[in-house]
């Protein structure tokens, strides 16, 4: 318990006595998270979606020989 009273407090000394410091903290978190998302996002749906995207179909975007 003591231990995480520790982290708690050396958390709060180095990021949130400054409202400069806190704000970037939050906002570059922010963007971080939302880029991991964002990541783990597109590789489920290309996950769950081989086979059906267009770059997957080889017929598409060749013409038909007469």
């Amino acid at each position: 318990m003591a231990a995480a009273v520790r982290v708690w407090e050396g958390l709060y000394r180095v990021l949130m006595r400054r409202n400069s410091v806190y704000v970037t903290f939050v906002v570059a978190g922010a963007f971080v998270g939302e880029r991991m998302v964002d990541s783990g996002v597109r590789k489920l749906w290309e996950y769950n979606n081989v086979g059906k995207r267009y770059e997957d179909i080889p017929v598409l975007g060749q013409r038909q020989s007469e």
